[in-house]
Formats: C-alpha cells, sequence, structure tokens
C-alpha cells in the first residue's frame, strides 16, 4: 500500500503563519500537524509516502528527510488546479492501492479495516451537525451513491473528512484524467468528490467508513481546537520553570523558559520560547518566541516572534513584533 498525501495549498485560513511557513509544518500540541497524522501510520505496511506540495513545499522534504527513514517521494503541484489536479500530477507513481489523505485532517479510526476491502475503495466519514460546511455522501444501503461538495440544503449529515482508500484505482486515475479533459470543475478547481462521483456513475462499488474523531487543522480556531484535543489525550508535558504555575494539560518544549507566569490549561509552547511575566491560556507559541508581561487566550504566535504588553488575543505571525501599551 501507498499513502497519497496532497498539501500544495497556500493556507490561506492560516495567514499570516503561513506565508512563512508551510501549512503542514505549524505546531498543534507539541509538533508539526504533518507528524500528528504521520503516527498514524505506525505499524501498518507502507511501501511509499508520496507528498504533493507546492507553496514552501521544500520545507516539507527538509523535515521529512530530517526525521524519518521511510521511503518518501515528493511531487511538485506549481499551480493551484485543485485535489484531482495534484492527484494527476502523481500518476506515473500510482501502481496500487492507496490511501489518499488531506494534510488538514487529524483522524482517529481503525485503519486495519483496509486489509478485508471487498469493494472498489472505502471513504472516511463523520456524522455533524452543520453538512453544509462540508463536502457530503448519500447512500443507498452501505453504498454511496452521490457525492455533493457544500450543499446548501443537505440530505445527510456524512461529511467526508479527507480520507480514502482507493482499491481499484486504475479506474479513479481515468476517471481523474476525465475530470482534466472534460473540464468538469466545482468552484473552478478539480475536485477528488467529483472523481469519485465518476467512478460511481460508472459502476464502482464505494463503502463509507465513519471515523470516531474527526479534527480540522485548517484555520486558527480549529488549529487551537485539534491542539485542546491532543492535549487530553495525551501529548501533553510539562517541563522545569521557575517562579511558574502550570495548568495542566499543557506542552512545554524542554527548552523553553518560563519565568513569573502562569500558564495553561491547552497551552502549547515550543522549543526555544521564553515566557516572561505573563498569562497565557488555550494558546500555541511557536519556537523561539519571546513574550513578556502579557496576558493572551486563544492566540497563536510565530516562530521568533516577539509580543510586549497586555492582550486578550492574538495571531502572529513568524519574526514578528508585537508592542502593546
Amino acid at each position: 500500500m501507498k499513502v497519497v498525501m496532497p498539501m500544495a495549498g497556500l493556507g490561506t485560513r492560516l495567514r499570516p503563519h503561513t506565508y512563512s511557513k508551510a501549512k503542514p509544518l505549524l505546531p498543534v500540541a507539541g509538533k508539526p500537524v504533518l507528524a500528528h497524522l504521520l503516527d498514524r501510520f505506525k505499524g501498518l505496511e507502507v511501501e511509499e509516502y508520496i507528498f504533493i506540495v507546492g507553496h514552501l513545499g521544500e520545507q516539507i522534504e527538509e523535515y521529512v528527510a530530517a526525521n524519518y527513514d521511510f521511503p518518501a517521494r515528493f511531487v511538485w503541484q506549481r499551480e493551484p488546479k485543485g485535489q484531482a489536479h495534484a492527484l494527476h500530477l502523481a500518476r506515473e507513481y500510482i501502481d496500487s492501492p492507496f490511501l489518499l489523505i488531506f494534510v488538514d485532517t487529524i483522524f482517529e479510526a481503525d485503519l486495519t479495516c483496509i486489509d478485508e476491502v471487498a469493494s472498489d475503495g472505502l471513504v472516511f466519514v463523520k456524522e455533524v451537525d452543520d453538512p453544509r460546511r462540508f463536502g457530503i455522501v448519500l447512500l443507498e444501503g452501505d453504498r454511496i451513491t452521490r457525492f455533493i461538495e457544500k450543499p446548501e440544503e443537505p440530505l445527510s449529515n456524512l461529511a467526508l473528512v479527507g480520507v480514502y482508500y482507493v482499491v481499484n484505482w486504475p479506474l479513479l486515475m481515468v476517471c481523474v484524467e476525465t475530470l482534466l479533459k472534460e473540464g468538469i470543475q466545482t468552484k473552478g478547481e478539480y475536485y477528488i468528490a467529483d472523481a469519485f462521483q465518476l467512478m460511481v456513475d460508472r459502476g464502482a462499488r464505494l463503502e463509507t467508513v465513519t471515523v470516531d474523531v474527526w479534527q480540522d487543522c485548517g484555520k486558527p480556531e480549529a488549529l487551537l481546537a485539534t491542539n485542546r484535543y491532543l492535549l487530553e489525550k495525551g501529548a501533553a508535558l510539562e517541563a522545569e520553570t521557575e517562579n511558574s504555575v502550570l495548568l495542566p494539560p499543557v506542552y512545554i518544549a524542554p527548552t523553553a523558559n518560563l519565568r513569573n507566569s502562569i500558564v495553561g490549561p491547552y497551552v502549547s509552547v515550543a522549543e526555544g520560547s521564553v515566557i516572561v511575566n505573563s498569562i497565557i491560556r488555550d494558546s500555541i507559541i511557536d519556537e523561539g518566541a519571546y513574550i513578556e508581561g502579557a496576558v493572551l487566550e486563544g492566540s497563536v504566535v510565530g516562530a521568533h516572534a516577539r509580543v510586549r504588553g497586555r492582550a486578550r488575543r492574538l495571531d502572529v505571525g513568524d519574526s514578528s513584533q508585537v508592542e502593546l501599551g
């Protein structure tokens, strides 16, 4: 089995952070989003990881090379034409069943189910309260009949979480080719859901798997929610501090320096960060940041940013400087 991970998007909903850092490398609960995702595959026999990269993709190449020793291939998507276009660019390397996963997705599911698939593929879904914000599927029995992207009047609450196991990969690749040749787009892009719909129209049997947990990492408030979830589920770590109070759960990197501060709950502080005379809760502080005399809540502070003075909520990119009276 191969794992294919499209991650060439600009990450516009996470700016200013994604101006200088690739979206998959944004920190949450002590390590990059990408690392949390790759942890889900431990114990599975993966022949090769195929990363489809774009904006700041060299950062992803460097991170994977420095932290993993599995077989990895990098394919560049230079133009933002959508998910199916990204998959098309990797077509010469897709020659067996594969797991397709989008990097915004932190999920909990039993992936051993892929060993017993008798259909053309599996589509991972989650029941949601407001399906209008997501792509959804319609079912007849246990078989998918229709994919709909962000319906105004949803007929189902089964949202696509961005995880697919494709058994009939030759048919999917033919359907992707058809999308591109015939210019079949949704909202100006080639969506993978449209390719799966073509598969269904041509008789493919696709089934659903309901995930236990689905956490999105596509925008700041979602990133903070995922941080809270992961800290509660075992990612917490405490370190020595100077005259400070930690309110768990928190992740404090061993080289972080906390002095005369109250930190937590739900705070992640990366390596080399300094927090002095501050109160911080429900926030993510990236590596090398310096915070002094601040009160922060629901904030994301980028790498090597400097924050001085009182505030309530900040979304500060890398190497920025904020002085508050």
